[in-house]
């Protein structure tokens, strides 16, 4: 099932990340797809603030992987700097996204064979008048 929906400011894509970290369960995987700037670090906000991470989020681009503490462990990950899912391997991340967590995956087609086949997919796409339409695959709002 895909849902899709628009938002229009930051705030709108924090708030519909709080409602899909509102049905997280632990060992869930979120896949974000979205070109430069779309806001999966934003939406990744709101799923922290729905955990009770009050810790703040930011994109971990050169970190690759961050680690928030919530009512359930949040790994937030960026592969944009990963080529391939050899480089990832090679990360020992398989314990944080096959464990108790939730994985949130920014530029996941990097990795896409070593998924899952029942990870969560939210696609964000910037509109040229900066809305976001967002689809939401794997999860029921």
């Amino acid at each position: 099932m895909k849902i899709q929906k628009k938002t229009i400011s930051a705030e709108e894509t924090i708030q519909l990340g709080i409602k899909i970290g509102s049905k997280i369960q632990k060992g869930n995987i979120i896949a974000l797809k979205g070109n430069l700037a779309a806001g999966k670090t934003t939406i990744t906000k709101g799923i922290a603030l729905a955990l009770g991470i009050e810790s703040e989020i930011t994109s971990p681009t050169y970190t690759i992987i961050s680690e928030y503490m919530g009512r359930i462990p949040l790994y937030h990950m960026d592969m944009y700097r990963i080529n391939g899912v050899e480089e990832f391997e090679m990360l020992g991340a398989d314990e944080m996204i096959f464990g108790s967590g939730l994985s949130v995956i920014e530029w996941s087609e990097r990795i896409e064979e070593y998924l899952p086949e029942n990870h969560i997919i939210v696609d964000i796409q910037r509109q040229d008048d900066g809305t976001r339409l967002i689809s939401i695959e794997g999860l029921e709002l």
